[in-house]
């Protein structure tokens, strides 16, 4: 009888920690999931800001066609990537490309003075500083959930019920990736 009571136990114990992992593992993957949508909603923001961006600065610099067929460009391929590592290099791009704009605008003093513009780039600032925290928590609930998945014990639930390594929103090693980790300089 003993023996039984013991077997029963430990069967009651190893379904409670299958479940415990399996729940742990599902709160991971809709955190990840849920701080994508953040990543989403902030972008989203940064492309209704760009036309309008290009726009103010088009007025004062028409000649810089170029700049601003590659924002444009950029913002429309961001816009259509698909998938966290395609999503991010088009991201960088954009950024990349942001950079030149301001670049630009540097050269119109009545451009820094004018308040919509000046308005335009503290939404900008404020709206990449969300994108930045978005995309640092997302990266750190696709850790935990990755540490989860790989590690043992509850490596053995991830395989058992399919759950997958996500992956993290970084920069690559391209000339764009490169060029956007490195700080722009410029002066308003």
């Amino acid at each position: 009888m003993l023996t039984l009571y013991i077997i029963l136990g430990v069967v009651v114990i190893a379904i409670i920690w299958i479940a415990a992992s399996f729940n742990g593992l599902v709160t991971l993957t809709n955190r990840a999931k849920e701080s994508w949508a953040d990543i989403d909603v902030q972008l989203k923001r940064r492309y209704d800001l760009i036309p309008n961006l290009v726009n103010s600065v088009k007025g004062y610099a028409a000649h810089e066609k170029t700049t601003f067929e590659d924002v444009t460009n950029a913002r429309t391929a961001a816009m259509g990537a698909t998938g966290v590592a395609s999503k991010a290099q088009a991201e960088n791009m954009l950024s990349s490309t942001l950079k030149s704009l301001f670049a630009v605008a540097e050269n119109y003093p009545d451009l820094k003075a004018n308040q919509n513009f000046l308005d335009l780039q503290a939404q900008l600032t404020d709206t990449e500083n969300k994108i930045q925290a978005a995309r640092r928590f997302y990266n750190t609930n696709v850790r935990d959930l990755n540490v989860r998945v790989e590690s043992f014990p509850s490596n053995v639930i991830a395989g058992a019920f399919h759950f997958q390594k996500m992956t993290f929103f970084e920069l690559g090693d391209s000339a764009a990736d490169q060029a956007a980790r490195t700080a722009p300089t410029v002066n308003f």
